[in-house]
């Protein structure tokens, strides 16, 4: 019988420092600016690998999602790959559903980095990168992480100079704001004069998170596009955001399409002061950013046993021909 290979993973969150919405494009996507930053918050997931004639998928999901992004890049990166075998996944869910997280997507690159580990298989970061794509827009920033701009329907990935160490706080009301209609509602209000406006916004945000500042310091106009729509349907996350600009954060704003609301502060007093504030009345995350060597470095860690070149990036499976 074939020995079993197992790892333990983290798949972390993340949050949108500036997202800016130019239209939409021809394949019936959004043409967007993003830039994507990783946070420390994490779902689990526990993988076991076995070689076999045959394949089979199994996942064990608390709690249990529908259409699990999980099964689709497993099956994607074990038919790209070439790889036989029975898999199992067993995820526990810590980043909310819903909130503009990235929880998911983060999820499906994680299968995609640690799939080809345990099964003796290269794929290169171009075709990671491809699978990724196909499964979601904001997958292919899983594979790099740290701090990234993300242009297209988000799924080009360009590296930027990481921020330093920044604590996050991430509150999260029980609500949830569907991705699709907030698209659909935005679509009402983009019109071509806009459009100069939006890059300048968003060229600056880029320049300053270029120089190691947070995008969106105070008396900027960069932001999120999604806030004046998502604050006009829910007040409630319009006077969070309130409460959290009276604490002083370095950045607030709005992550995703919502409703996950983020501050940024530079001292630990602050965030501590933030995670108290907020813990009585909605979810609260106290995290920090997660810069993109940590990110590597804590990949390699996890897949130690199974990788080779500890340099290399994806990580390369020492089982590999």
């Amino acid at each position: 019988m074939s020995a079993v290979r197992q790892a333990r993973i983290r798949a972390l969150a993340k949050i949108n420092l500036a997202l800016h919405v130019l239209g939409r494009r021809p394949d019936g996507y959004h043409e967007l600016r993003t830039i994507y930053q990783t946070i420390s918050l994490a779902d689990s997931l526990e993988f076991e690998y076995r070689p076999s004639r045959s394949t089979r998928i199994e996942v064990d999901c608390e709690p249990p999602i529908p259409d699990n992004l999980v099964v689709r890049a497993a099956e994607a990166v074990m038919e790209a790959a070439h790889i036989r075998g029975s898999v199992g996944i067993r995820l526990r869910k810590c980043i909310p559903a819903g909130a503009g997280l990235g929880g998911g997507s983060s999820d499906a690159a994680a299968v995609l980095l640690t799939l080809p580990v345990l099964a003796g298989r290269t794929l290169s970061l171009q075709e990671l990168s491809g699978l990724a794509a196909q499964l979601g827009s904001d997958v292919p920033f899983f594979l790099l992480g740290g701090t990234a701009l993300g242009v297209g329907r988000g799924e080009e990935v360009y590296p930027l100079p990481d921020l330093g160490r920044l604590y996050c706080v991430v509150v999260v009301p029980e609500l949830k704001i569907s991705t699709a209609e907030a698209y659909r509602s935005l679509r009402e209000k983009l019109t071509p004069e806009r459009r100069p406006f939006i890059i300048r916004d968003f060229q600056s945000a880029a320049w300053a998170a270029a120089m190691g500042a947070p995008p969106g310091d105070k008396g900027s106009s960069v932001g999120n596009d999604f806030e004046v729509l998502v604050f006009e349907r829910f007040p409630e996350l319009k006077s969070l955001k309130k409460r959290i600009e009276r604490l002083h954060p370095v950045r607030v704003g709005l992550t995703g399409s919502g409703s996950g609301l983020f501050g940024l502060f530079r001292s630990r007093a602050e965030w501590e002061e933030a995670s108290e504030q907020f813990g009585r009345v909605c979810r609260v995350f106290t995290e920090r950013l997660v810069s993109r060597a940590e990110y590597w470095s804590w990949w390699r860690r996890w897949l130690a046993p199974h990788i080779g070149d500890r340099q290399s990036w994806p990580p390369r499976s020492r089982y590999a021909q």
